[in-house]
């Protein structure tokens, strides 16, 4: 039964103890539905029962399980179409693995509620190693206006940090099939054609850098089709020839070194 005007989102694939800890984490004062869409586990398989006895009373979560693996992107994509069909307001997503600091969906529903103008918000979000160690923050402009340029760098959103409105998908109906590991980025360049994205400058989640992570086996893969993006969408702007060569050099280089540039540059080990 449907308690909230709000759909959290939560893909899930062979990781039932990373879901339990992302729900754990999720503690609202007002009720709030969620669906989990199993992507056809294989082992690890999820305990309904489990979860209900060590989350908040106040989630009323609701299980989906597709027949064998199909790729995230179509268990978004059921998502997507059980949140249209039974009229949810805001949609936002989590995924299994990440944390959200308390109270994270009331501060963007009412960021919303408030910005009329802007269809889809994120956050700005603290990356942890899988030991619960600090590696850097990711801080991501605020503004549509910067959104909408740096977007031809990389995405401007970090997923699981997101939440937008239910008209979004009145054009934006779901997630591209065919951008294998950048499903994501793809589905944002689609809905910024249409409406006003923006950031909140708050870490409200803290995300793993988990090695088996979807991101990271598929790392070439996403990134030859960040570039397909990049190019399908174009502007003959300095920022766009910018982000083209950018992801080129990027896919040539080694996870590693990425990620050691980037903890440097963030700031390694300081939290503040």
């Amino acid at each position: 039964m449907k308690k909230s005007d709000l759909l959290l989102l939560i893909p899930h694939f062979n990781n039932p103890q990373g879901l339990l800890r992302s729900l754990k984490s999720v503690k609202e004062k007002e009720p709030l539905d969620v669906l989990v869409v199993d992507d056809g586990s294989t082992e690890g398989r999820i305990d309904d029962a489990v979860i209900a006895q060590n989350v908040s009373s106040n989630l009323n979560i609701n299980y989906c399980y597709l027949d064998g693996n199909r790729g995230i992107e179509h268990a978004l994509n059921k998502g997507l179409a059980y949140a249209y069909d039974r009229g949810y307001t805001f949609i936002a997503r989590l995924d299994c693995g990440d944390v959200c600091v308390p109270d994270r969906f009331a501060i963007q529903k009412s960021f919303l509620q408030k910005n009329k103008d802007i269809g889809i918000v994120g956050s700005f979000v603290r990356f942890l190693d899988m030991n619960n160690k600090f590696v850097y923050n990711l801080e991501l402009p605020v503004n549509n206006e910067s959104i909408q340029k740096k977007m031809f760098l990389n995405s401007m959103f970090i997923h699981p940090t997101i939440m937008f409105r239910r008209e979004v998908l009145d054009k934006v109906r779901e997630y591209p099939v065919n951008y294998k590991a950048a499903e994501d980025y793809a589905f944002f360049f689609e809905v910024l054609k249409y409406y006003k994205g923006a950031n909140i400058p708050e870490y409200l989640v803290f995300c793993e850098i988990n090695p088996y992570g979807l991101s990271i086996r598929k790392r070439k893969e996403q990134v030859k089709n960040r570039i397909k993006l990049i190019i399908r969408n174009f502007r003959f702007r300095w920022y766009a020839v910018y982000g083209l060569i950018r992801n080129i050099i990027i896919c040539l280089v080694p996870y590693r070194i990425v990620l050691f540039v980037k903890s440097k540059l963030k700031g390694y080990g300081n939290k503040t």
